[in-house]
């Protein structure tokens, strides 16, 4: 496997990269990315990747379409240096949201990034807790579509006081995501009645499911804004619950979002590693958990050819 997997960094995420790598016993293998005098990104392979078998890993964070652009680019780059297989591993795939017309005359953009990575060269894709698992089926390639739910849970199952534990949904389109994560702990699961009013703004609704006097444990696919999650813990609040641990796979934290969790004064905030997090934006009170091993598994899964839906048994 040494020889036939190759994998890449293009810098979104490189630390994620490196801990995949580390758990496969690989290198990450070279590339230069640089620009042109007139801001043009350039990509070089620095090492033979003829007939390879090539995962190139990128987060679709801020900068996002900086990060887009540099792994559209290593994947062509990658097809004409006559790789066997290129996968695009997008840990987190933030365009999943952009999933349908909500709005007159705009585009169903994640069906568009879809036929991007198609057209650059990738042959399939690995990722990882969807926003919208819809978005599996704009791709015309392999998908393999991984959730870090088990991860979080085993945690949360070392708790104390697991048995007054009941996971809550920040909205009634999260309540199938935060039902698997409920079965995992062995936990009921309660249901907030959320309205959104825009991009960053949410209204507060009312909790369906009693709470009262239990330990609340919060859980969505990512928190970018936080805005959802905050109307949440305040609703929570109200109904008069015990303690409130946050949860969320994708920790992508935009703007204050860090700041106004940490005033929200929580008992943790459990997220993963699909999105790097700057120093800055780290809480005293965050856990950061790995999904380098899932990835890596899953990995090595694609390069043999065994099953990666073994992975998560029903």
């Amino acid at each position: 496997m040494k020889d036939k997997l190759k994998i890449f960094c293009c810098g979104s995420n490189c630390d994620l990269t490196q801990d995949i790598a580390d758990v496969l016993g690989l290198d990450v293998s070279p590339l230069k990315i640089s620009r042109f005098s007139n801001d043009n990104l350039s990509v070089q392979i620095q090492e033979n990747v003829r007939e390879r078998d090539v995962f190139v890993v990128q987060s679709l964070t801020t900068p996002v379409s900086e990060h887009l652009m540099e792994m559209l680019i290593t994947m062509d780059a990658l097809r004409s240096a006559s790789a066997g297989r290129i996968t695009a591993v997008i840990p987190y795939y933030s365009y999943a949201r952009s999933d349908k017309k909500d709005a007159p005359r705009i585009s169903i953009t994640a069906r568009l990034i879809a036929d991007l990575l198609k057209t650059a060269g990738a042959d399939r894709v690995l990722t990882m807790d969807l926003h919208s698992a819809q978005v599996h089926g704009f791709f015309s390639m392999p998908v393999d579509h991984l959730t870090a739910i088990s991860t979080i849970a085993d945690y949360m199952k070392n708790k104390a006081n697991k048995e007054n534990m009941i996971v809550v949904a920040t909205d009634a389109g999260g309540a199938k995501r935060a039902g698997r994560f409920a079965e995992k702990l062995d936990a009921p699961i309660a249901i907030i009645d959320k309205r959104r009013l825009s991009d960053t703004e949410v209204a507060q609704g009312e909790v369906v499911g009693n709470v009262r006097g239990k330990d609340a444990v919060i859980f969505d696919d990512e928190i970018a804004t936080g805005s959802t999650i905050l109307e949440t813990i305040k609703t929570l609040r109200k109904a008069g619950v015990g303690k409130i641990y946050v949860s969320a796979v994708h920790a992508v934290l935009c703007g204050e979002a860090a700041g106004r969790l940490k005033e929200a004064e929580v008992e943790e905030v459990i997220v993963t590693n699909t999105v790097a997090i700057p120093e800055e934006k780290k809480l005293s009170n965050m856990v950061i958990l790995s999904v380098a091993p899932l990835m890596a598994e899953a990995m090595r899964r694609i390069h043999t050819g065994e099953s990666v839906g073994a992975l998560f048994p029903h």
